[in-house]
This record gives structure tokens, sequence and C-alpha cells, in this order.
């Protein structure tokens, strides 16, 4: 097919001046920001524009005639990768791939390149035309935001791990002593005259209460589930267990995640609604709340929302304020955003929305400090 016989070129003809194979040749070497040139059927450079010249160093005195492959790093060469990109534009037309080309100074770096087989009208081949993209500063954006990702990870973990351990250690020492100690009031009160007894079961009756503070505290401190069942499990349970049974509160939990999100992600959702359901519950004056959890922006969007007073939360002293703190951090060091909008016999609405991006793959690693 000629290059007149293609459909819609005749049409396109009518509304758009040809433009000159000078003009064209102005356009491609006056382009900055792609490196565009031509190979011949071997892979030695035949042409050279200005872009080229930015981004990889070389003038055109120095790099025409040259081999392609000089601007590979040596474990490509050695593999044999740019005789495979050009026989695979071969078969395929076209071959586009992301990886790390060397500059004329010997520096890497990241590049989007795209090589096209180029072919005469008899079908034979004649070169390639490659178009290269320096990504250096898109590359560097998503390695600053993986390592913030790896340290929030990091994070998120240490914190649960000391969660972890001081609820065990709550409930191993002090909830197991408080429990010996309720023992033996109750055993002193039936041995003691009824005067000193009474004051004993009063007694026994305040460690109980103790007790049982504590032993909600190590529930909040570290809930069963989160770990073993993820995100949506976790919830539900804890929005059965606690905000229904324990606090006799209606609730409805709705859910829509498009894939599971990683358990940093998840505890850090779990955190945030655990505390607002706490403030639900220590001052809305609700009888209903309801949670709903669903994917958004490549993230995951919550909103916690009660029919309660519709005072503004965190009222009754620094304690609560701090709570309020806690869960707009814990949002914003993921990534994310909290808001909580408010307004008297209204409810309140906690929304908030964190990331859940997928990992780098490992083949985008950065290379070592030393590497040539």
């Amino acid at each position: 097919m000629t290059r007149e016989s293609r459909p819609g070129m005749q049409q396109a003809r009518k509304h758009t001046a040809p433009l000159s194979d000078a003009a064209f040749t102005l356009l491609v070497q006056g382009v900055l920001d792609y490196g565009i040139f031509m190979l011949d059927p071997q892979g030695h450079i035949i042409s050279w524009n200005a872009g080229a010249q930015r981004i990889k160093g070389y003038n055109a005195t120095d790099i025409l005639g040259q081999h392609f492959s000089v601007f590979y790093p040596p474990e490509d060469q050695a593999a044999g990768k740019p005789q495979w990109e050009l026989e695979t534009a071969v078969a395929e037309g076209r071959l586009e791939d992301e990886g790390w080309r060397v500059r004329q100074d010997g520096s890497r770096f990241w590049a989007n390149v795209v090589i096209t087989a180029l072919w005469d009208e008899s079908g034979v081949l004649q070169g390639f035309g490659k178009v290269t993209r320096d990504m250096s500063e898109r590359r560097a954006a998503q390695n600053a935001l993986h390592e913030r990702r790896r340290l929030f990870d990091h994070l998120v973990q240490a914190q649960e791990m000391e969660r972890r351990r001081i609820a065990w250690d709550v409930h191993d020492d002090s909830i197991q002593a408080m429990v010996a100690v309720g023992m033996r009031l109750e055993l002193l009160a039936d041995r003691v005259p009824e005067s000193y007894s009474s004051e004993l079961r009063r007694l026994d009756a305040s460690v109980a209460e103790a007790i049982s503070r504590l032993r909600s505290l190590t529930f909040r401190l570290h809930p069963p589930g989160i770990d073993r069942h993820g995100l949506v499990e976790g919830l539900s349970g804890h929005l059965d267990d606690v905000v229904g049974s324990s606090w006799g509160m209606a609730h409805s939990f709705k859910h829509h995640l498009e894939r599971t999100p990683t358990p940093e992600t998840a505890i850090t959702i779990f955190r945030i609604v655990q505390e607002a359901l706490l403030n639900v519950h220590k001052h809305a004056r609700a009888s209903r709340v309801d949670v709903r959890v669903e994917s958004a922006d490549d993230g995951i969007l919550t909103r916690v929302v009660d029919d309660g007073i519709g005072a503004p939360m965190a009222k009754d002293g620094a304690r609560d304020h701090f709570g309020i703190i806690e869960m707009r951090e814990r949002a914003e060091t993921a990534g994310g955003w909290w808001s909580m909008h408010s307004r008297p016999g209204e409810g309140t609405k906690v929304e908030f929305w964190v990331p859940n991006p997928l990992p780098l793959p490992a083949s985008e690693a950065v290379p070592p400090k030393d590497a040539p």
C-alpha cells in the first residue's frame, strides 16, 4: 500500500498542507525533549537530533557511524539485549522498553525507548527509527515514593509490634496479678466478720472493674482478626463484637475493594476507624454508626458516619484531642488525607483516604552507587 492509497490520506490532504521534507527534518532536529535518530539495518547510527545530544551527551560527529549498543550498560551488552531489541522490532514492527542507558560520560539514566522497523515499498528493511526519552526525574520521584512507603510500612510494623508487646505485658502481668488479688479478696470476705466483708466485697468489685477496663485496653491495643483475616473481616468483627455487642449500638458496614490492601494499609485504616468509633461512643450520643470502605483514586476511601448530636468530637480534654490528631497524622503519614464534618443535630462524618499502591517491580531497582 502506497502513502497516497492509505485510508483517509487523500481526504486529510484536502484540509492540511503537506509538510516538506526540509520542514520535517527541521522539526525532528529541533526537538529537545526526545532523542530521535535513525539506525541502519545493522544498528549503526546514521542520524542524530538535538534532543539525542542533550540526553546522551554525544555530538553528531562523535556518534554517527557507531553502533547503538554503546548506549547500553555492560551487563545488557553482554546479554545481547541491543541485538534482541532489533530482532524484536523486525518481528513485531516496533519495540518499547524502559531500562538503564549510559551517557557519553558513563553516567546512567532511566530511559523509555521505542524502536520502529522501517521498510521500503518493496518490503526491504531500510533501518530503524529510535526515540528515547529521559525518564530519570519520574524514576527519582517513584523511588522517593517507594522509599517513603517502605519507611511508612516499617513504622506501622514497629508500632503494631510495640502495641502487641504492651498488650501481652498487661495481660500476662497486670491483669493476672489483679485477678489473684480479686480471688484473695473473695476468700477474705468469706472469713472476716460481716462489718469488714462488705468493704472487702466493694474492693473486689473495684478490682473486677479495673480488670475489665484493662482487658478492653488490651483488645484496643491488639484486636484479634486484623492480622489473620485482613481489613474487611477485621472491621466487620470489630463492629459486631465492640460496637454491637459491647456498646449496644446499631451499625452497618459496606465495602467495595478492587484489590486487597497491603497489611500496613489495612492496619492504618483499621486504627483510624477504631479511634473514630471510640469517639462516637464517648461523645456523639449516637444510636447508630455506619462505616463504608471503598476503592477510589488508586487508594481506599473510608467514611464513618453517626447520627449523634453533632457536637465537635474531642471537646472534653487533651486526651480526646490527641485522638483526633492521631487519626489525621496516621492518614497523612500514609500519604493520604483526613477530615471531619460535624454540625449540631446532624451527626458527625469522619472521612479519610489513603493510597494503596502496588510495589515497584524488581526490574526497576536502583542500581548500586558504584555502578559504572
